[in-house]
């Protein structure tokens, strides 16, 4: 990164943070904050007869402020470690089925994309509320919770994140001395290993490290995937109030490009969930990734200050021979090729200051912070010529009955090479006002600078954009009685033409001023027991400035296109008793293009979108030793792509649970997936990129922790 960058951060960390040093030499007794923590972040050790919740009581990320999940006023899904555990959940599109108004994609099988409210992304992902936009396979080994927040989001976040965002918590310190691992196997001959160890390194000192390990293959013939990693985390607790985390992560992932299959007769192909379309030995993805965070808080009587600095160094490079044509009635179909390298490194730097108080005689909670930071990355494309030919054509046609080939493909450039340079400086303020024990204000409102520079490495031409964007938001939530919240609320994000990855930025794009999203919506939590919690939210999501032909000119582009979207969204999550967790939602949704695009004129469906989906799971405690767990998925048809000439058709499965406590240490989880052998397609790419539910398959899990 540049020196100004590097310096303005070391400025601020050194504003923000007590030394390590400073740390390590306090006498401050970190066993009596070990409690509260474990609270917040869950018990790593396998207890006969203890449980951890779903869900959770209070977050941080949608204000940045301690807050209970009931007060804020947006639609959030929080699915917890006990969760994705109970589940042997793997993957954010495994997660997404489970949360209402979400879709998963497939992102070319090299990267974790997903459709909330009708906005598809492949970038709004974060790390403890700090940017991890890069392309690639997220994993769960160190996570302690997964934060789905739905509309924009950009008062906290800053831009992008105009659907909805993905927000990982990951684990820390206990100040504790805990070991819990757990060794995994699917019935498609797969390996699954991770390791979670928490020790204490002296009086304020703690260490905990969280591996990975995962080898195996999928039901999909030719297709494998490797990954592992590891992630220490050390602590340092001083004077009360006053905590520092530096985190290193490490993750590899290499897999198998798998794209899917083509379409048929305006459908996915049909009978072929096993059939790899391509050449599956020259179609593969890898992602190496290492990410360093340091942060810092110190607490005050009623003032608090925080900062986390991020930098993450991402390099991907992923290649595949794919469908590229739906099947012809004579039974034929096209392949076509094309690779891509990305290098990118990040540095974010956020520093927020919180002041509880009370002025004039009402209670509030106010929040300043600024973000600096930016990226630097290179990336190129190449198109593939499929063919025993050099000078051959870009696409192969094969026959439906033989679709797996080995041809020599020869990959050229075409055009795409760029380096792109992202700088932003952001300040942001919040106050959520409490002027009686049953109202509460939250207003913010987010200045982004925000900075592109591309450099086309092919022709030497440059293009660049500066934005200067306000995002506002505000909300009104009501307390009648205090288990039930009313609330009303406007947020605004704006995404620049250059795409939310950064590598689309050309003359026209640098012409255009960004795109907008204003989402309206009024929802309500109640919990009608302790410990559980009901959600509803109503919401409409305009987006507009999109990109669209000047109905004047066509032949030039002006950001006039615009799409709607609008929706209903049920949540059930926690405990319904000690014994019994839930986690369930529903959704009904209706996103269009309301004013033609580029992409597609005005009534076309969004992509990715069904009207109806339902979510639901729960784990039973029949005895101390024994549970069970049943879940379902339910999604009516929705479209392949902006097209609307291909259609995934709605489906409903069933998952099922059973975990027996071997021993007070030890813990026996079988999950078995599409328990009725439900043939289905729950994502898409594009109208020929389909990919194959599972069938029915099992997981075998054994946990222990001491």
């Amino acid at each position: 990164m540049p020196s100004k960058l590097i310096l303005s951060t070391v400025s601020i960390l050194a504003l923000a943070i007590p030394t390590a040093a400073a740390a390590a030499d306090s006498s401050y007794d970190a066993r009596s904050v070990t409690a509260a923590v474990a609270e917040v972040e869950g018990d790593p050790i396998v207890v006969e007869g203890h449980r951890s919740s779903y869900g959770a009581k209070a977050i941080s990320s949608a204000t940045k402020t301690d807050t209970p999940v009931k007060d804020v006023p947006q639609a959030l899904t929080n699915i917890s470690k006990a969760q994705i555990n109970d589940q042997a959940l793997r993957s954010v599109g495994d997660l997404l089925n489970f949360v209402p108004g979400a879709s998963p994609a497939t992102g070319e099988s090299n990267r974790d994309q997903f459709t909330i409210r009708g906005n598809n992304s492949s970038a709004d992902f974060f790390l403890n509320g700090v940017r991890d936009d890069a392309q690639y396979f997220r994993d769960f080994y160190n996570v302690d919770r997964v934060e789905v927040l739905k509309g924009p989001n950009a008062m906290i976040f800053g831009r992008g994140g105009g659907g909805g965002i993905i927000n990982r918590v990951t684990k820390r310190t206990h100040f504790g001395s805990a070991i819990e691992g757990a060794i995994g196997t699917t019935s498609f001959g797969g390996v699954r290993l991770t390791g979670d160890v928490d020790r204490p390194l002296g009086r304020n000192v703690g260490l905990r490290v969280n591996g990975l390990y995962e080898k195996g293959e999928t039901f999909r013939r030719h297709v494998d995937l490797e990954r592992y990693a590891v992630n220490p985390t050390i602590a340092f607790i001083s004077e009360p109030g006053t905590r520092i985390d530096l985190s290193y992560e490490y993750f590899h992932d290499r897999r198998t490009a798998d794209r899917g299959v083509p379409s048929r007769n305006r459908e996915p192909l049909d009978g072929f969930h096993r059939t790899f379309f391509g050449d599956p030995d020259e179609s593969f993805a890898k992602a190496e990734v290492s990410i360093v965070t340091l942060a810092g808080e110190h607490s005050f009587s009623d003032f608090s200050v925080r900062n986390r600095t991020m930098f993450g160094d991402y390099d991907k490079f992923y290649q595949n021979i794919y469908p590229n044509s739906p099947v012809s009635t004579g039974g034929m179909l096209a392949l076509a090729a094309y690779n891509d390298i990305t290098k990118r490194t990040n540095l974010f730097s956020q520093t927020d200051l919180v002041w509880e108080n009370r002025l004039a005689g009402i209670d509030q909670t106010l929040l300043v912070g600024f973000e600096i930071g930016g990226s630097e990355g290179r990336n190129q494309r190449r198109n593939g010529l499929v063919s025993i030919s050099t000078t051959g054509p870009t696409s192969l046609t094969v026959p439906l009955g033989d679709p797996t080939v080995d041809v020599p493909v020869t990959f050229i450039p075409n055009g795409n090479n760029s380096r792109v340079e992202t700088r932003v400086a952001a300040v942001y303020v919040q106050d959520q006002i409490r002027p009686t024990h049953w109202l509460e204000i939250v207003a913010g409102l987010r200045f982004d600078r925000f900075s592109i520079d591309v450099l086309n490495r092919t022709n030497g031409l440059t293009f660049e954009r500066t934005d200067e964007l306000w995002s506002p938001r505000l909300g009104l939530v009501l307390k009648p009685v205090p288990n039930l919240s009313l609330y009303a609320s406007f947020s605004r994000s704006y995404l620049p033409q250059s795409g939310d990855q950064f590598n689309s930025l050309n003359l026209t794009g640098e012409a255009l001023k960004p795109e907008r999203f204003d989402n309206y919506e009024i929802g309500a939590k109640w919990e009608p027991i302790e410990g559980l919690l009901a959600t509803a939210a109503l919401y409409r999501l305009d987006r507009t400035n999109t990109q669209a032909r000047d109905p004047l000119n066509p032949q030039l582009i002006v950001p006039t296109g615009a799409q709607r979207s609008r929706g209903l969204e049920l949540g059930l999550e926690r405990s319904i008793t000690d014994r019994w967790q839930i986690s369930a939602g529903y959704s009904w949704q209706d996103a269009e293009i309301v004013e033609t695009t580029t992409a597609a004129p005005k009534g076309r469906k969004v992509p990715l979108v069904p009207k109806h989906s339902f979510s639901m799971w729960t784990r039973y405690e029949v005895t101390p030793r024994l549970g069970l767990g049943l879940g379902a998925v339910a999604r009516t048809k929705s479209y392949a792509s902006i097209s609307n000439q291909v259609k995934l058709p709605g489906y409903a499965r069933v998952d099922a649970a059973a975990f027996y406590q071997v021993t007070r240490r030890v813990k026996a989880q079988l999950n078995v997936e599409n328990l009725l052998g439900t043939d289905y397609f729950p994502a898409a790419h594009n109208d020929n990129n389909s990919a194959p539910g599972a069938p029915r398959s099992a997981k075998m899990t054994l946990r222990f922790g001491m």
